[in-house]
């Protein structure tokens, strides 16, 4: 079988790549070049795919003999995760960028090109299980990734591939170091790719510039002035420009986000509790939408946020009624839909999250 691999230069990409060439198949290593700037995109742990990272994955591929290659996906990066990132805070929603990655890049573009090329399956060393084409929860819950790849459809599942989800990170590193990858030590990358500094506001502001609009009470009353609802997110707490808590000392946070408006709402922390989310474009691994309602657990942060729920198709959206409220939960974030599972929840679909309701 021919593989693909995607090689980011991290550990997680090198043991998957080795894990392929064990396996006896003809193995090609590539290392996504996402950046005009690829110097920029690395401090320490932040950031990725800058000249180090595709140096670090093109020495891997030496050791593993494999063939290795750097592609160009600056421009198609920019166009659907970073705009589609500073679009979304334009519009007063929380997105995740990780999951539009592999939505529109890694899984649609270099799946796309993969194909075309003759390859089998695309790997990659991201945590999560594929079982009967099905996509399950890894092995190692700290590091699971099946949320990310939730956006993923049956088609993009049939031709991908995740060699490391049945075993634990340290594992993972304790293989590296003893294939002799200089990559069993590198640090994880965190935070988002495209913002090595850290600093959301500011990469928001220069993109964005200043539109100004007021923070207000539950009341209505203005407590404060602001430069852009891009400055904010649903259950913000820090940094919302009033004076103190609320008349029964009690903390504010960011309740509701008009940018049609730009207005922030602030208030209790009670308020941010929701029990009704619909999502737009919804996505079925099945390949098939659900025939009725169905019960599973909704998740809508890459890590927590989790709850039990009835979901069900309505218009061509999914609408989950929540058993058990959610805190915090903001349009713009992904609500993935998992079926428990002794062997490992199993992902049944994902939309973005358009609405929510208490």
């Amino acid at each position: 079988m021919r593989v693909l691999v995607a090689m980011s230069g991290g550990v997680d990409s090198s043991v998957a790549a080795a894990r392929m060439v064990d396996a006896g198949h003809e193995v090609v290593g590539v290392h996504l070049a996402l950046s005009t700037t690829p110097g920029t995109l690395r401090t320490g742990s932040r950031g990725c795919c800058s000249k180090e990272d595709a140096g670090d994955a093109r020495r891997v591929a030496d050791i593993l003999d494999i063939p290795f290659y750097v592609w160009d996906f600056a421009e198609r990066f920019a166009e659907d995760v970073i705009d589609d990132f500073v679009d979304s805070y334009a519009r007063g929603e929380t997105p995740n960028p990780c999951v539009r990655c592999n939505e529109k890049i890694k899984f649609s573009a270099l799946a796309a090109r993969a194909v075309a090329l003759g390859f089998d399956v695309l790997a990659t060393g991201h945590y999560a299980r594929l079982s009967g084409g099905r996509l399950r929860r890894a092995v190692d819950a700290d590091k699971d990734q099946s949320y990310v790849l939730g956006v993923l459809t049956a088609a993009q599942l049939a031709r991908a591939a995740f060699p490391i989800g049945d075993t634990g990170k340290p594992e993972i590193r304790a293989e590296a170091a003893r294939r002799g990858l200089a990559t069993a030590d590198k640090p994880d990358s965190h935070d988002i790719c495209f913002i090595p500094s850290g600093d959301t506001q500011a990469f928001l502001g220069a993109r964005i510039g200043v539109r100004r609009g007021a923070v207000v009470d539950s009341g209505g009353t203005v407590l404060a002035e602001h430069d852009g609802v891009h400055g904010f997110t649903v259950g913000q707490r820090k940094g919302l420009g009033i004076a103190g808590p609320g008349p029964d000392g009690a903390p504010r946070y960011v309740t509701k986000i008009d940018a049609d408006t730009q207005t922030v709402h602030v208030g209790a922390a009670a308020d941010l509790d929701v029990r009704r989310l619909d999502g737009d474009r919804p996505v079925f691994t099945s390949g098939r939408p659900f025939d009725g309602p169905v019960e599973c657990d909704v998740q809508v942060r890459a890590h927590g946020g989790l709850a039990p729920a009835v979901v069900e198709v309505r218009d061509g959206r999914l609408v989950a009624n929540l058993r058990t409220p959610l805190r915090g939960v903001a349009a713009g974030q992904t609500m993935v839909l998992y079926r428990p599972d002794p062997d490992g929840d199993e992902v049944l679909a994902s939309a973005t999250i358009a609405t929510v309701a208490r």
